[in-house]
């Protein structure tokens, strides 16, 4: 138990580094209100877990290490839903509804597409 809690803690710092990189550069991309580096990271960390997750279910490839290590420490590190729940509130008090609806919506539709494509991309292996 004590060797997962140090990976998961291992992955969830270079999770959260990148997480942070790519908030820089889309800062620095896009003068909006909409949140484009947690909407990138979030679908783009759908689509990581997805893989990880098909190769586990597929192949047995990864350890429960592994898993610790890239599922858990890095995606939850990456990826980031309480950034996505600040903002869309954020995007509620400057009265940005229309902006708010399409994040919140292609951020759940597109999310759920991406892991589903990442599974059924290594399933078809």
């Amino acid at each position: 138990m004590d060797r997962s809690i140090f990976l998961v803690g291992i992955g969830g710092f270079v999770g959260s580094v990148l997480r942070y990189l790519v908030s820089v550069a889309c800062a620095a991309w896009f003068a909006s209100p909409v949140p484009f580096a947690t909407f990138a990271v979030n679908i783009a960390g759908c689509f990581v877990i997805g893989i990880l997750f098909g190769l586990s279910e597929r192949t047995g490839v990864l350890s429960p290490e592994m898993r610790a290590l890239l599922m858990a420490g890095f995606c939850g590190g990456f990826t980031t839903f309480s950034a996505f729940s600040v903002e869309s509130v954020a995007l509620i008090e400057s009265k940005h509804f229309l902006e708010l609806a399409l994040y919140i919506g292609l951020s759940v539709a597109l999310g759920i597409a991406a892991t589903y494509s990442a599974i059924a991309i290594v399933r078809s292996f």
